[in-house]
């Protein structure tokens, strides 16, 4: 069987490609909108540590940057334990319209999992991206 590989979003924003880049890209965005603080790297093979509140945190690797309309990384799987070589690859394209910024989000690599494991990093992953691009959304809104 099958399971699903991609989560995927795209979401129009009422904002420009430079602000919606910067959110994604730099410390005072990423820490604000998608942990509590954060660092970064921004450079492919850099890093972007994500720290929370609770404790949790996050590092991302930087696998390609095109300033304005590309930023990706690969990082650890929801669910499997620390040190679990295993990654997805999350890629944010962003484009002009006539609003703002058409905002594309994909994540991949949940197919490289077992049944169990695979439930557990897809479910929570899904769940997670539509309340962390709601953040992003309110970020840019300046309502974070």
């Amino acid at each position: 069987m099958a399971f699903p590989d991609r989560i995927e979003r795209t979401l129009e924003i009422a904002h420009p490609v430079n602000k919606v880049w910067a959110a994604l890209t730099t410390a005072e965005g990423l820490g604000t909108w998608f942990g509590n603080t954060a660092e970064v790297d921004l450079r492919v093979g850099g890093q972007a540590k994500l720290t929370w509140s609770s404790g949790d945190t996050a590092t991302l690797t930087i696998e390609r940057v095109e300033p304005t309309t590309v930023f990706a990384y690969t990082w650890p799987i929801h669910g499997l334990p620390e040190g679990d070589p295993r990654r997805t690859y999350v890629e944010f394209t962003l484009a002009s319209s006539a609003g703002g910024t058409t905002l594309t989000m994909v994540e991949t690599g949940f197919a490289q999992m077992p049944e169990a494991e695979h439930k557990t990093a897809f479910s929570g992953n899904t769940e997670g991206w539509t309340n962390e691009l709601g953040e992003l959304v309110a970020y840019l809104d300046g309502k974070l």
